[in-house]
C-alpha cells in the first residue's frame, strides 16, 4: 500500500483559555485535519497494482497527496459503516455497483456529478448521481489445464458442469458477505432460477465442491493458477491478468447459460473530510485517461468512457451471454441474501 502520511496574569489567561477551547472545537469537527494529515484516502476495491496506478496518476496530475487502502467490497462497506460519523476514506473506487447501491440505501454516500461523469452512459452510472461506472467486468471460469486433465474433466463451459462430482474439492470461490465478485455469482444464480431460493438452492449444491470460500474475489483465480484447485469463479479479466502474469496453465471459460457482470464504480463518501478533492478524484476517474491505465497494469476490464480503448484482451460483449442483471435490485436485496447464504450455506472467512 502506498502511504506517505499517518492516518491515524489575568487578561492572558483568559485569552488563552479562549484560545485553547477554538482549537479542540477545531479539533473535532475536523480531526484530520487537525492532526497533520491533508492526504486524500481511497478504498480501493480492484488490482492492488490497479490502485496503486490509478492513485499515483491521478496524484501527479492534481498534486493532492493520495492514499489508498485495498479492500474487498464488503469489507469497505463494513468499514464505511463502522466510521460513517468520521469517514476513515474519501472516496470509494473500484468494484461491483450493488455494493454501491446497498451503500447509498445506507447513507453512506454523497451524490455528485459534473459535465465528465455525464460522458458516462447512463445506464452505467446512479441516476441520482451517488455512483459513476467506470469499469465493466464479466463474470467466468478461471481454469488449470494441468489439473483438468488429471480429473479427467473439460475446462468448464456452463454453470450446471460446476456441479460434476469430478469436482468435489476442487473449486475456489469467495464469500458473498466480504467480497463483490462473489455477491455477483449469487445474484446470477437468482436471475438464472428466477427466484432468490432457487439461487441459493443452486449455491448449496455448489458448496459440495468448493474447497473453500476466500475473502478476495480474485483470489480463487492464483489459487487456480498454482494448481491448488480446478478452478477458481472470478471475474474474466482477473484470470487474464495472471496468465499475463506467468500462470500460463490457466484457460479462460465463460458460462453458456448466461453470466453476470459488474459495472465498477467511484462515489464520494459521505461527511468526507475532503469533499473538494473527492469530486476531483471522481472526474479523474471518469476520465479517458484514468480508464486507460488498467491495460498498462495487466487489467482488462471494460472502460465506461466512450473515448476510452478497450484492450485487445477485454472479453467482448458480442462473445457471451449476459443476465440481465440490474445493480440497484442486486444492492437492495444484498444485506437480506448474504445474511441467508451466511446461515444456509457457508460462514464468511475471517482471514
Amino acid at each position: 500500500m502506498r502511504s506517505r502520511r499517518n492516518l491515524i496574569a489575568g487578561g492572558a489567561a483568559l485569552v488563552a483559555v479562549v484560545l485553547l477551547s477554538a482549537c479542540s472545537q477545531q479539533a473535532a469537527q475536523s480531526p484530520r485535519e487537525s492532526d497533520g494529515d491533508k492526504a486524500l484516502v481511497v478504498a480501493c476495491g480492484a488490482q492492488e497494482d490497479w490502485c496503486q496506478a490509478v492513485t499515483a496518476a491521478f496524484e501527479e496530475k492534481t498534486g493532492i497527496d493520495t492514499n489508498y487502502v485495498r479492500l474487498s467490497s464488503g469489507e469497505a462497506v463494513a468499514r464505511f459503516e463502522a466510521s460513517k460519523e468520521n469517514p476513515e476514506f474519501d472516496v470509494w473506487h473500484g468494484g461491483p455497483a450493488d455494493g454501491y447501491a446497498a451503500a447509498k440505501d445506507a447513507g453512506l454516500l454523497e451524490p455528485y456529478t459534473s459535465e465528465t461523469t455525464e460522458q458516462i452512459p447512463a445506464r452505467f452510472r446512479d441516476a441520482e448521481g451517488y455512483w459513476t461506472g467506470v469499469y465493466i467486468g464479466v463474470l467466468g471460469f478461471c481454469s488449470n489445464q494441468g489439473v483438468l486433465d488429471s480429473l479427467g474433466v473439460k475446462a468448464p463451459t456452463s454453470w450446471a458442469d460446476l456441479l460434476d462430482p469430478k469436482f468435489e474439492s476442487q473449486l475456489g470461490v469467495a464469500h458473498p458477505g466480504t467480497s463483490g465478485t462473489a455477491y455477483t455469482m449469487l445474484w446470477t444464480q437468482v436471475q438464472l432460477t428466477g427466484s432468490e431460493d432457487g439461487g441459493l438452492d443452486y449455491l448449496r449444491k455448489l458448496n459440495a465442491n468448493v474447497l473453500q470460500y476466500s475473502k478476495s474475489g480474485s483470489a480463487p483465480g492464483q489459487q487456480a493458477g498454482r494448481g491448488e484447485i480446478a478452478t477458481g469463479i472470478v471475474f474474466t479479466h482477473d484470470c487474464v491478468k495472471y496468465i499475463d502474469e506467468g500462470m500460463t496453465d490457466l484457460v479462460v471459460t465463460v458460462p453458456s447459460e448466461g453470466t453476470g457482470y459488474e459495472i465498477g464504480g467511484v462515489a464520494a463518501l459521505a461527511n468526507a473530510h475532503h469533499p473538494s478533492a473527492a469530486q476531483q478524484y471522481i472526474d479523474f476517474a471518469a476520465s479517458v485517461e484514468a480508464q486507460e491505465i488498467g491495460q498498462t497494469v495487466g487489467s482488462y476490464q471494460v472502460p465506461t468512457n466512450p473515448g476510452a480503448k478497450v484492450s485487445e484482451k477485454s472479453i467482448r460483449e458480442d462473445d457471451i451471454t449476459l443476465v440481465d442483471y440490474d445493480a440497484v435490485v442486486a444492492g437492495e436485496a444484498k444485506s437480506a441474501l448474504v445474511a441467508r447464504f451466511d446461515s444456509e450455506i457457508a460462514t464468511a472467512p475471517t482471514e
